[in-house]
């Protein structure tokens, strides 16, 4: 901790560490874990936002020990945030290992692990707090969750236990119901973190900053001045190595049942009473709750990409990837209609897309505004652009706002100009904290604000379960597709038009 920066000095606001504890990483040998997760603990012990009793177990089926484990995290780390050889000195050596199997009995494997917990504790001089991550592929769940409870690690009389789970929370209704039950038969809903990292990124709380904190934008904040809204999660890579795991999973259960509507209940929530896990969660569960049917074949569209370019460079059609089959349909692009039947939003279409190996990578929130009713300057008003309100979550974190301006010169000419706010210009930080890195932090505090509730989960799969079996069950059909490096599927673009409007140019994110 003597080598930690405060977070004042890096443009962040300072917090307080939480209590002291033991974090478990069961699969600390994937992706997961050494991409975002240890890296993410580096960086809030260099905001000093870690505690001085502190310890990391990792446990998986990799053949590493201790120091197998601090060097092969010490690599990850350097690869993914900015690394500091003294920071690493103090961090370092409070990272320890298990080998294990997930399937053990809890007399054996797990057996060990609390074995391994106490001689962590002593050794750091840590109590009995103990927050466990389940970075593993979802089948696991259950099954982990089972064993800590035969282990006696589920529960302690002298400290808290917390379980982190990953998503997809599911793959429908019925077994995200099935998962919520086996969870509960070991932990209480307040120990549970149904972890979702869009939700930890700055831009994303800072919409609810944004609209509650100033009196600017909440009174319009309506249908009777918002056009409609747009919501686009695009991304410019392709599947790389995940074959296996988008061919049973598709674009829909991916990312548009947690990530985009996730962002969508952000966006529509009324005022919460305050800001802390129950008010804020009742709020985001009553959106979901107002959301309407969705006709899957009028106000959906699926796609998948073909060949094309990425930043100068060939890439291959999805069924052109390893490890996907001949002629599958599973959708890599999803565009959707929704609206929500409540007082403050009907009649405004939210329109949600997100795809691969689009134009570029590009995640945001654009709120479009209807035109002022009657304009007195003599322009032509077809060629003026309305106002817009745009959340940009990647990449440039900010706010933009879009306005009718007068251009210099003798005549009346208005043109679209921008008001921006951006993280690195204010803030002097040219590359956010990890959103892991809050979430975590939030996790060890307590804090579920966050985190979504079993009952967000089960209503988000009853709204997307339609959509997935309409297309599963059109084994027949393709998908439409589209080139890489394109905006998308040009069916994407008529369900806009359908409606007298149209997408926002992803490729954008570049200018």
């Amino acid at each position: 901790m003597s080598h930690s920066l405060t977070a004042d000095a890096q443009g962040l606001h300072g917090g307080t560490p939480p209590e002291p504890c033991v974090v478990v990483i069961f699969g600390a040998s994937g992706d997961l874990a050494g991409r975002e997760l240890i890296p993410a603990l580096f960086e809030l012990e260099r905001y000093g936002l870690l505690p001085e009793q502190f310890a990391v177990v990792g446990f998986s089926n990799a053949d590493w020990d201790d120091d197998g484990f601090r060097d092969e995290m010490r690599e990850k780390v350097k690869r993914h945030c900015a690394f500091d050889e003294a920071l690493w000195r103090s961090f370092g050596p409070r990272l320890y290992y298990l080998q294990g199997d997930f399937r053990s009995p809890p007399d054996q494997d797990y057996a060990r692990l609390s074995r391994k917990l106490v001689d962590v504790r002593t050794e750091n001089r840590i109590g009995h707090n103990a927050l466990f991550h389940l970075a593993t592929p979802p089948s696991f769940f259950g099954v982990i969750t089972a064993r800590l409870a035969g282990a006696e690690l589920a529960r302690s009389d002298d400290g808290w236990r917390r379980i982190v789970i990953e998503k997809p929370f599911g793959v429908d209704e019925r077994s995200s119901r099935e998962l919520n039950a086996e969870i509960a038969r070991v932990f209480d809903e307040d120990q549970v973190y149904r972890i979702d990292h869009f939700l930890g990124k700055e831009t994303v709380q800072n919409m609810l900053v944004f609209r509650f904190a100033n009196p600017s934008f909440e009174p319009i904040w309506n249908r009777n001045y918002i056009d409609h809204v747009q919501v686009t999660v695009a991304e410019d890579i392709g599947i790389g190595t995940r074959a296996r795991f988008y061919e049973a999973t598709g674009v829909v259960r991916d990312m548009l049942q947690n990530h985009l509507l996730q962002l969508v209940s952000m966006t529509a929530i009324e005022p919460p009473g305050r800001f802390e896990g129950t008010s804020l969660r009742n709020e985001t569960a009553k959106v979901l709750e107002a959301i309407c049917a969705v006709d899957v074949d009028a106000d959906c569209v699926s796609g998948q990409y073909g060949a094309g370019r990425i930043g100068g460079s060939r890439v291959p059609a999805y069924r052109s990837e390893d490890g996907v089959a001949d002629g599958s349909i599973t959708p890599t692009y999803a565009a959707v209609r929704l609206t929500i039947d409540n007082w403050r939003w009907a009649g405004v279409p939210f329109y949600l897309r997100t795809g691969k190996r689009l134009a570029s990578r590009l995640t945001e929130v654009a709120i479009q505004f209807k035109p002022t009713p009657h304009l007195m300057f003599p322009v032509d008003h077809s060629s003026l652009a309305s106002n817009t309100l745009v959340f940009r979550l990647q990449p440039r974190e900010g706010i933009v706002q879009r306005f009718l301006a007068k251009q210099p010169g003798p005549g009346l000419e208005m043109r679209s100009v921008d008001m921006s706010f951006g993280y690195a210009t204010t803030f002097g930080m040219t590359e956010l904290p990890p959103a892991y890195a809050w979430l975590l932090l939030d996790a060890m505090q307590g804090d579920q604000t966050l985190f979504a509730r079993a009952d967000w989960i089960d209503r988000a799969w009853q709204i997307v379960d339609p959509i997935v079996s309409r297309w599963e069950e059109d084994a027949g059909g393709d998908p439409s597709f589209y080139p890489a490096g394109s905006e998308g599927p040009e069916a994407a673009a008529a369900l806009l038009a359908r409606d007298g409007r149209t997408w926002r140019t992803i490729a954008q994110a570049e200018e």
